[in-house]
């Protein structure tokens, strides 16, 4: 059920719109307002789950598909090396 304090609109329909809604209306037993509310349900589906972009990575297989390389740079000390020292600059 909607809580109808949530957003009112006022819409003009064609007359022809009309009559094919309340003879709905009566085929199926509810208010004209639930079939339209029903129908832009269907036609605007509730967004989708944005996705980050490493998970968008992960589902196409990008991720860990380089072979020969460590699995971790940051875990290898040969990699590391000098890193955060001061050069002089």
């Amino acid at each position: 059920m909607y809580d109808m304090a949530d957003h009112r609109i006022s819409v003009r329909i064609p007359q022809h719109l009309g009559q094919r809604l309340r003879q709905r209306s009566k085929l199926k037993g509810v208010p004209e307002s639930e079939l339209v509310r029903e129908a832009l349900d269907s036609y605007l589906p509730a967004p989708q789950k944005v996705q980050s972009a490493y998970d968008a990575a992960v589902a196409l297989g990008v991720i860990g598909c380089a072979k020969g390389l460590p699995r971790d740079l940051s875990t290898n000390p040969k990699y590391m090396k000098g890193f955060g020292e001061d050069r002089g600059d």
